[in-house]
């Protein structure tokens, strides 16, 4: 595979900005389009955070998708309580930058989304915000009910130093105090109601059986949610905790199911 870093001004958020964009063995700018893959890092990750993944290039290889990799750091890839529009960043400049410079599928059947962790969860958000734009999501132990959270539920693992989670006061400088309106906008149970009827969509979501307790559960509160609303997905738990060794394990997988949902042409 082939890791091109792209910077582009970014209107959302005022300043340059840099991506990753890996291309497959055979990509070419003219000729049969390629499906795009956008995949999103954990909390305090980057552009690069994926590329540590050993299987990422067989992955790659193996199923014909151009993959691209945006950061965010500590941030959400949302329009957050501080201020910062980093979800008009993802779906403007950086969807509509890779379209313009890129041999891709410029169409929901051609556009994937997958992450880990608070990527996960901003997968999903992002999909059934912007049903229009993406058709198929990807989620290694999605932390879907951050906005619904309170207090610090990981204060008992506090003194491990490979703790991905926020403390409170950078939780809620991304969603703001319970209740706020940020928080309202991503609930993602009011999502899956208000979601369009006329978009079908298709979810690929597992989780760590090693895993937090908290991560396990609403991990499986949401597949429960996207039965009763009929959301067509797949659901996994699998060997691991909540780390990247537990992502790496499950990327075949994850990889074979977003070529099996999206289309080339």
């Amino acid at each position: 595979m082939r890791v091109v870093t792209e910077t582009w001004w970014s209107e959302a958020l005022g300043r340059q900005k840099s991506v990753n964009v890996v291309l497959p063995p055979g990509y070419a700018p003219t000729g049969r389009p390629f499906p795009v893959l956008y995949l999103l890092h954990s909390y305090g990750g980057n552009r690069r955070t994926w590329l540590t993944c050993p299987s990422l290039a067989d992955c790659v290889a193996a199923h014909r998708l151009i993959l691209v990799l945006p950061e965010s750091g500590r941030y959400w890839l949302i329009n957050d309580a501080g201020g910062r529009r980093y979800e008009d960043y993802f779906v403007h400049d950086v969807v509509g930058q890779v379209e313009k410079r890129y041999n891709t599928v410029a169409s929901r059947s051609g556009r994937a989304v997958a992450g880990f962790s608070m990527g996960g969860a901003t997968a999903l958000f992002q999909t059934l915000r912007h049903t229009d734009l993406f058709s198929v999501a990807g989620s290694h132990s999605g932390a879907f009910e951050a906005p619904l959270r309170e207090g610090d539920p990981y204060t008992p693992y506090r003194s491990d130093r490979r703790l991905m989670m926020p403390t409170v006061k950078d939780h809620e400088r991304v969603w703001g105090p319970v209740g706020s309106a940020v928080r309202q906008v991503y609930d993602p149970y009011r999502l899956l109601a208000d979601k369009d009827p006329e978009a079908p969509l298709r979810l690929y979501l597992d989780v760590g059986e090693g895993d937090y307790e908290r991560m396990i559960v609403m991990n499986r509160n949401m597949r429960d949610a996207l039965t009763a609303h009929g959301v067509s997905h797949e659901y996994h738990e699998r060997p691991g905790g909540h780390d990247w060794s537990f992502v790496d394990a499950g990327l075949p997988r994850l990889f074979g199911f977003v070529r099996e949902n999206v289309h080339a042409a």
